[in-house]
């Protein structure tokens, strides 16, 4: 097309929008939760082969289960940001028999050395069916282990572990199995699958 002076009208080219991307991955125990490491560590990369994905939130090398990956900053900053408030669950192995007093105060919330914790669905597990661990937890003989599911919606550094020891409970084993909506479904360790938004 031409204006009235004769001369052509310059397209204006819209930017192609990015395709928001949303990888599900059950992240082995012993990986570090980025892409490269310095000291020879095993990472998302040894596992994830997607470009520009990043993860939603944190979890510890020692820890296993579901993680997610996203291009997205919104939506990494819903499921990562404390403020937004996503509820995590976990299954954790805990050394000696978790009381029903143990659960309710992990219940009301338990006081840290950075604060209170917020009220936390806690209960008791019967042992799941999980992948064996590689490298096994450390078993003692003279001393039980029970397994409790603890759901939270806030981001303490290492809040499982905390609230677990504060109670008299210490995590030998920690899954992470659901964030929001999203649970492993099935997923072995290693494993990833995309789902659409």
């Amino acid at each position: 097309m031409r204006n009235g002076y004769g001369n052509k009208r310059e397209k204006t080219v819209q930017p192609v929008a990015k395709r928001s991307r949303l990888i599900v991955l059950n992240k082995p125990y012993g990986v570090l939760t980025q892409f490269s490491d310095d000291q020879g560590r095993q990472t998302l990369a040894d596992y994830v082969p997607v470009k520009e994905v990043y993860p939603a939130g944190r979890l510890d090398r020692d820890s296993e289960g579901l993680l997610l990956l996203t291009n997205d900053g919104r939506l990494q900053a819903r499921i990562a940001e404390p403020r937004h408030k996503m509820s995590k669950t976990y299954w954790a192995q805990v050394e000696g028999a978790a009381t029903e007093q143990q659960l309710q105060q992990l219940r009301q919330g338990v006081l840290l050395k950075d604060g209170m914790t917020q009220p936390a669905k806690a209960e008791l597990l019967n042992d799941p069916e999980l992948w064996p661990r590689n490298p096994p937890i450390r078993y003692r003989a003279s001393i039980p282990t029970s397994w409790i599911s603890l759901t939270i919606s806030e981001g303490k550094n290492r809040q499982v572990r905390r609230m677990t020891a504060a109670v008299g409970l210490p995590t030998l084993r920690l899954v992470r199995v659901r964030i929001g909506e999203w649970q492993l479904n099935g997923l072995q360790p290693g494993e990833w699958r995309e789902v659409m938004l």
